[in-house]
């Protein structure tokens, strides 16, 4: 049977993750993956879970079994609001980080609509950005008239902005966070243009190295939707994250989630909740934060070791990844059935970007690969790297 002419206006917009491609044909124990967004398996509270199941039916009994709020159990509703000193009203509970984005983007977005974002930006956004037909934009793209600068006669539609997308701390891609400058630049931008922002969370609570930058949303509390995730800093299999933002928008989240999953899955959300509350959150991010310096450094240490001159890379203060550029004529799509074919696995980086441009860019996870694969893996990648560059030469 042809299914085509059943499906809706909605199925050509939807994008393949190239990661999830990845995860879907290979076996990820059979190679060195640099690719992936996971976090290091070993900062899982493993000792500790074994004891919270067991809490969580003893303190709520069969309350943690049953259908929940859609808002979110209001014992983590409360602890979340405590840890960001915002009244509880301002939290919502979401099933991941990844469907606060999407549900953001469903109640603000028609199709044609217009998203501005920071680039490179994470791929799972433009995902669900592209799934709702949006038109998304660089935020380099919008500029006041120039100077004497002449309309056309039928000039184009005024661009109908809904909101700015930004991932400040330890960008997924780059690594990269955004000064308190850069920041203020957004909202003035949003607040020029009457929009929201969208600021997307989930690395904050792992910075190992500098100092804090202050929130988006503590710069503009009242046109800022805020989104955490437990994925990074409790397990990634619990499928938890939150919002934080103004009443009124999370009135219209909480409506959407309704028809979606009706509420975050409950015995997840109380053991989170005693995770956070005892805590075990704190103690373990201590733990996790040392982890990924030393991965990081380790990374870095080897990638100074087997790149060759002329491929870069960001140093991030925090987070799981960091993003190389490799010279011009290099393309990392082209190279990446090669380096797949040799047992090594990278993300390339123009797939985060809007017009795919960037094709001599490569995203690197440091936090998943098991160690004793790391050198090796980077060897090879350095390897395949200079093959490419060299070629490039004797073109």
């Amino acid at each position: 049977m042809n299914y085509r002419h059943l499906f809706s206006s909605d199925v050509p917009s939807f994008m393949r993750s190239p990661v999830r491609e990845i995860f879907r044909k290979v076996d990820l124990s059979a190679i060195c993956s640099f690719a992936g967004g996971y976090p290091a398996a070993v900062t899982f509270p493993v000792e500790d879970l074994r004891s919270l199941p067991g809490l969580v039916l003893d303190k709520y009994g069969t309350k943690a079994l049953q259908y929940g709020a859609t808002q979110g159990v209001p014992e983590l509703r409360e602890a979340i609001a405590k840890r960001y000193n915002v009244p509880v009203s301002m939290v919502q509970i979401t099933t991941s980080s990844q469907q606060g984005i999407d549900v953001c983007t469903r109640i603000l977005v028609d199709p044609g609509d217009v998203i501005l974002t920071t680039e490179p930006t994470y791929l799972g956004a433009l995902q669900s950005f592209k799934a709702y037909r949006a038109d998304v934009r660089p935020i380099s793209s919008v500029r006041p008239p120039k100077p004497g600068e002449v309309c056309a006669d039928a000039p184009a539609p005024k661009p109908h902005y809904k909101f700015i997308y930004v991932i400040p701390d330890f960008n997924n891609p780059s690594g990269e966070t955004m000064s308190l400058a850069e920041r203020e630049q957004i909202v003035a931008l949003a607040r020029e243009l009457d929009i929201i922002i969208v600021e997307d969370s989930p690395y904050r609570e792992i910075r190992y190295t500098g100092e804090d930058v202050p929130m988006i949303r503590e710069l503009a509390p009242e046109r800022t939707l805020h989104l955490g995730s437990f994925s990074k800093i409790f397990a990634p299999g619990f499928r938890l994250g939150w919002i934080i933002g103004p009443e009124e928008l999370l009135e219209q989240i909480y409506i959407c989630k309704q028809a979606l999953d009706l509420c975050p899955p409950v015995f997840d959300q109380y053991m989170a909740t005693e995770f956070l509350t005892s805590g075990a959150l704190d103690a373990n991010l201590v733990k996790t934060k040392a982890e990924y310096r030393r991965r990081r450094d380790l990374m870095v240490s080897l990638l100074d070791k087997y790149m060759p001159e002329g491929v870069k890379w960001t140093y991030p203060e925090g987070g799981l990844f960091l993003f190389l550029t490799l010279p011009e004529g290099v393309d990392t799509i082209e190279m990446y059935d090669e380096a797949l074919s040799k047992g090594v696995a990278y993300v390339a980086g123009s797939f985060f970007y809007l017009d795919g441009s960037h094709r001599n860019t490569m995203r690197l996870n440091f936090s998943f690969v098991a160690e004793e694969k790391m050198e090796p893996g980077m060897k090879l990648l350095g390897e395949i790297v200079k093959k490419r560059i060299d070629g490039t030469k004797t073109l």
